[in-house]
């Protein structure tokens, strides 16, 4: 997206900002359609005017996808099917590109990072995949979700790391080598990991086939990133078209599925949205605290510590909107992880922005 001028999106923001306050009156006049393209306009136009401002950029795609998810709610039948195709059928190619993409970005130098950073890979990793899924049990018990909704809080907890969390290493001046190995470490991983974790947290509330997950993850990101390996391993540098497009292609991807996730879900999620809202808020942010100050008592250096509570904290949303897909539970176990994405960009960025500015 081009850089706008300041004065344009200073009146670009006004504009969104009277926008919303006109979208909030009309919904409770009852206009609830005129509302609901208020809100979505709204959302697109702040997303063009943080362009404009430094401190905001890192918004921009924040608000793309509560731009999406406001459509979902308010107009669900657009994204339900499409001429008698069920458009839940494209989450699962979509993030074989997104894995693909995400594979063209690593390489065979990222595995050296286990040799050189033992300790951090070991407790990184431990604490991931030990962190997140206690906390996704802990609160699914706490707050008494139906079994479907509380599986979906379980499998966000018992995910990898995101691409997403190697950005917010960058930007937090953290160990961005680091944070490379871990996510691609948790992600060769999770086609084991994650379905025993699902078995043993998860399925008291469902039942969980750990062997059709397993071959799940493998055809959903292990062939993919290995695919994707290859390519940047073979064709480095010669494709710089698909350099520029991954990114785009891949935040597009993740937008669209949480589209179609809420749209599919939207009666659940207006029953138990806000205490999703509020239960994944305390996971991704407990998964900041708990892992910062893990990795603080095995006496490791700053930059260390917060890249692993930015690993700890971030996981891979995507791909566990992916295994709820092919569980056949997208509307339910899904909504975990259409809500958790977003919520994670956002208080990643924050932290990131916070510890930007302290040695």
């Amino acid at each position: 997206m081009t850089k706008p001028d300041k004065h344009f999106s200073r009146y670009i923001l006004l504009a969104a900002s009277v926008g919303s306050i006109l979208a909030v009156i009309l919904l409770l006049l009852g206009q609830t359609p005129v509302s609901g393209w208020l809100f979505i306009a709204s959302f697109i136009a702040m997303a063009i005017a943080f362009q404009g401002y430094t401190f905001l950029r890192g918004y921009t795609y924040t608000m793309m996808v509560l731009a999406a998810v406001t459509a979902a709610l308010y107009f669900p039948e657009y994204f339900i099917a499409w001429h008698g195709f069920k458009l839940d059928k494209l989450i699962t190619p979509l993030l074989q590109i997104i894995m693909f993409g995400m594979g063209t970005a690593m390489s065979v130098h990222d595995f050296v990072g286990v040799v050189r950073m033992p300790k951090g890979v070991i407790v990184g990793t431990l604490n991931h995949f030990t962190i997140m899924p206690l906390l996704g049990f802990t609160l699914a018990t706490l707050f008494k979700f139906p079994p479907e909704i509380a599986a979906g809080v379980i499998l966000i907890g018992c995910s990898p790391c995101g691409m997403a969390s190697n950005v917010i290493s960058y930007l937090a001046r953290a160990n961005l080598a680091l944070s490379i190995t871990l996510t691609t470490v948790s992600t060769f991983l999770a086609p084991l990991l994650t379905p025993l974790l699902m078995k043993l947290f998860a399925g008291q509330f469902i039942a969980i086939d750990v062997w059709k997950m397993i071959g799940d993850i493998i055809r959903i990101v292990l062939l993919p990133v290995m695919a994707g390996l290859a390519f940047n391993h073979f064709f480095k540098g010669k494709a710089k078209w698909l350099d520029q497009a991954m990114p785009l292609l891949s935040m597009s991807g993740i937008g669209f599925i949480i589209l179609i996730i809420t749209a599919a879900g939207r009666d659940s999620l207006m029953q138990i949205g806000i205490l999703l809202i509020l239960s994944s808020l305390i996971h991704n942010t407990a998964g900041y605290i708990l892992g910062y100050w893990s990795a603080r008592l095995f006496r490791m250096e700053e930059q260390d510590c917060r890249t692993i509570a930015i690993e700890v904290g971030m996981q891979n949303g995507g791909l566990a909107s992916g295994i709820a897909r092919e569980m056949g539970k997208i509307a339910t176990v899904g909504l975990a992880p259409a809500i958790f994405g977003p919520l994670m960009n956002v208080t990643g960025s924050l932290l990131a922005t916070w510890w930007r500015d302290r040695k």
